[in-house]
């Protein structure tokens, strides 16, 4: 089996997007319009909405409607941290004021809100498969001048609930020149995190598994976990720093310098920041520091930049860098790993938020 084949095969295997529902939701913009629609999300201050006459979903200035109503379950996520579930239709509110939204989980269960204040809406199900929600990206690069081709695959699968949520995400990089042995980078990550009482803070935990062919790095595998808080959490921008302790246990290429297998404690900081425009870029910043502390002065840093452009419905381009750095590698291996990519990148499942990344 060629490589072309491998990744092509690789991106059908990962999720199929969930099936729509009918479009029997209402929203009145200001001006006084009705539009009868599928309600799919709501991110950056834009409402994004399927219409059952139009083939694409359409995008709505969020701060132009005057009503909404619609029976489906959505998780919406307020300013403050806090989550809620429930059906969405708007009450009676102040004259100029901000439109006011019931959210009624049953019909015992309801609370309202300040439209204003939340940051993102997405539909979610009683059935399980249809609460999933993530995306795929596939991307090659071809120089002629010394015949090198870069496929880049990635993909995350996220499973959002209203007080936690989970991820597993894949970042597969091959490069291959004529004359030279292909260089693999392949990286799988895992993420969870759980609300606490206190607004916007949270326990989280993270996991991943590196292969780097360019630092010797066989297999690396992290655990970590432990206290974060959200310090920008609007519509337009999220930003958070996860702090803790971690464990990096790390296998060398035999092949390339003989080096027994490291075990090293860690201290974790983990720091994200999305910004969102009007529904047509995202911009994905991550970045996990891992102060050694059973071989101190020791330092390993991992970063991913992903930068979004929306084309149409789901289909988005982007451009991604990457990173990996260790300031002591063993012997005589190279302290670090970076490049770049380029590609198209594909959403599925109820959140137009979520974008293909990793967390590693």
């Amino acid at each position: 089996m060629n490589v072309r084949t491998a990744i092509l095969g690789l991106a059908l295997l990962l999720p199929l997007p969930v099936l729509a529902r009918e479009g029997t939701d209402v929203i009145v913009m200001k001006n006084g319009d009705h539009i009868t629609c599928e309600i799919k999300a709501l991110r950056g201050g834009v409402l994004s909405v399927g219409p059952p006459y139009v083939i694409e979903t359409i995008s709505v200035d969020w701060s132009k409607v005057a009503r909404v109503e619609s029976k489906q379950l959505f998780l919406v996520k307020m300013e403050d941290g806090t989550v809620h579930t429930g059906t969405l239709n708007s009450v009676e509110s102040t004259a100029g004021g901000p439109m006011l939204i019931e959210l009624a989980e049953t019909p015992e269960k309801k609370v309202v809100v300040d439209s204003s204040k939340m940051t993102e809406v997405g539909e979610t199900s009683e059935k399980f498969f249809q609460r999933f929600t993530g995306g795929v990206g596939f991307g090659v690069l071809y120089s002629k001048g010394n015949s090198s081709t870069q496929y880049s695959l990635n993909g995350l699968a996220a499973y959002p609930r209203a007080r936690w949520s989970a991820q597993l995400g894949l970042s597969s990089t091959l490069t291959h020149s004529k004359g030279v042995s292909a260089s693999t980078r392949n990286q799988v990550t895992g993420g969870a995190l759980h609300l606490l009482p206190w607004n916007n803070y949270f326990v989280g935990g993270i996991g991943g598994f590196l292969q780097s062919t360019e630092q010797g790095i066989a297999g690396q595998t992290l655990l970590g976990g432990g206290a974060g808080r959200y310090f920008k959490n609007t519509n337009r921008t999220v930003f958070y720093v996860l702090g803790g302790v971690s464990w990096l246990n790390t296998h060398y290429q035999q092949a390339v310098l003989p080096i027994p297998t490291q075990n090293i404690a860690g201290a974790l900081i983990d720091a994200n920041l999305d910004v969102y425009r009007f529904n047509k870029t995202t911009l994905n910043v991550t970045g996990i520091l891992l102060p050694a502390l059973s071989d101190p002065g020791r330092v390993f840093f991992n970063t991913n930049v992903s930068y979004y452009v929306k084309i149409f419905g789901n289909l988005s381009w982007n451009i991604s860098a990457y990173g990996s750095f260790d300031n002591r590698p063993p012997g005589n291996l190279p302290s670090s790993d970076y490049g770049t990519s380029s590609g198209l990148s594909w959403t599925f499942g109820s959140s137009l938020r979520t974008v293909p990344r990793t967390v590693q």
